[in-house]
């Protein structure tokens, strides 16, 4: 059993098909196939079967599958231990993330990161989760950030959970009815943002699910302007917590639940080369990150525990 197979393995276990593993690993289709034919022969036996939606693992497959995933996991703890044994890299970190992880956390993760780190140089390069992961993948930027973003050539470690929460001007919904059903919010004014990208998606996937057509006021292009919309009134809009996080804490905008439905939520997350271990520079960020998301989760976590003291 060699790395590359295992590799490509999980890859045409990921994506369900040899084309697109071949894909994402920028192999030619007949490598890939002949990786796998080559494991599949050392274990003697059929890892993928055809189904009726195509491709899929065996039970031999599901079987291997999370060996697979802690093999190129213990493969990537190696190479970070001789890589830490270098002398340290120049001080220059780049990083690629999501617009709104630009917006909303990067300020403050930096801002902390810099001052027990003056001397690093920081490069950030935003773009979509998909564009995120190739500047990653091409060696553009040291570690990416987006939401629930997965391939076969990258670690990911999930931060926390980011929901999708309906928010709305306090003065559009009384207080102590903000909780509704889907369909009474299907005949709102909504804002919708960044058409085509996963939230949009989910968010459309969410009426569709339940047979309704949304009202749609109004499409923009960011999270931002969605926000500023909803601060003036046009219309209601799922927004991802990450961006409506202070706004909610300072009653500028109301979050109402939805009884019905089950809730939207994607992770945060951070994605690196299983293949180049982190520099000291990239490992002091997550450090950061963490600590930063964490107080945020705190002082949340403490405010509601104070209205439900008053209630």
């Amino acid at each position: 059993m060699e790395i590359p197979q295992v590799e490509a393995f999980l890859a045409v276990g990921t994506f369900g098909g040899f084309r697109r593993a071949a894909e994402a690993l920028r192999l030619t289709q007949p490598a890939v196939s002949a990786r796998i034919r080559a494991l599949e022969g050392s274990l003697n036996v059929r890892l993928f079967e055809r189904g009726a939606h195509g491709l899929a693992l065996s039970a031999a497959g599901r079987a291997l599958r999370p060996h697979a995933e802690q093999l190129l996991r213990a493969v990537a703890l190696a190479r970070q231990a001789v890589h830490d044994l270098r002398p340290a890299s120049g001080g220059a970190l780049q990083i690629a993330a999501v617009l709104s992880i630009c917006t909303y956390l990067l300020p403050d993760v930096l801002k902390r990161f810099q001052a027990a780190y003056p001397k690093v140089l920081i490069t950030v390069r935003s773009g979509h989760s998909k564009e995120v992961l190739e500047m990653v993948l091409r060696a553009e930027a040291e570690i990416g950030l987006a939401r629930s973003l997965h391939h076969p050539e990258v670690e990911t470690l999930s931060l926390r959970d980011d929901p999708l929460v309906l928010v709305a001007r306090p003065a559009a919904w009384p207080e102590r009815e903000r909780r509704a059903r889907l369909e009474e919010v299907a005949d709102r004014p909504l804002v919708f943002f960044d058409r085509g990208s996963s939230d949009w998606t989910l968010t459309h996937g969410l009426f569709r699910r339940a047979g309704l057509v949304p009202n749609v006021a109004l499409e923009v292009e960011t999270i931002e302007t969605a926000k500023r919309m909803v601060e003036r009134g046009v219309g209601f809009a799922f927004l991802p917590h990450l961006a409506v996080g202070r706004e909610l804490r300072r009653r500028t905008l109301a979050a109402i639940e939805i009884v019905d439905a089950e809730p939207i939520s994607r992770s945060l997350d951070v994605i690196h080369p299983r293949a180049r271990p982190l520099s000291g520079e990239a490992r002091a960020l997550l450090g950061v990150l963490r600590s930063t998301l964490s107080a945020v989760g705190g002082r949340v976590s403490a405010r509601r525990r104070a209205r439900a003291g008053r209630a």
